[in-house]
């Protein structure tokens, strides 16, 4: 699932959904934090951060292409050439604070986070 950027980095991939106050952005599928609802930074775009073990950023990407399902906003995440060689990554959705993954989860694609 991961697709590799070069040698020394990978492509940090996998989700984020957002479980309260969604509306449709009246597009396909498509979805976002409802305007007044606290949430309103949620949307296709909005940055997201990556941290290596000493905090410092070592990558920087936005939320991918949305999907509205069952009441849920989920958003693919791929932040691109992530250096290898961290024991562990945090990964930041707008401010809206970090979700560990080991360097193993991080390389294999299996960011999972959620809001709401």
């Amino acid at each position: 699932m991961t697709a590799t950027r070069g040698p020394d980095t990978f492509t940090l991939q996998g989700n984020f959904a957002l479980t309260e106050d969604i509306t449709s952005d009246g597009e396909d599928d498509d979805c976002k934090g409802r305007y007044d609802s606290g949430y309103d930074d949620i949307a296709e775009g909005t940055s997201v951060t990556v941290y290596g073990a000493s905090g410092d950023v070592v990558a920087t990407g936005e939320l991918g292409d949305s999907t509205y399902d069952s009441y849920i906003c989920t958003f693919d995440i791929a932040v691109p050439d992530v250096p290898k060689g961290e024991k562990f990554y945090k990964v930041e959705v707008s401010h809206r604070g970090t979700v560990q993954l080991s360097a193993e989860q991080a390389e294999n694609g299996e960011l999972v986070a959620s809001l709401g």
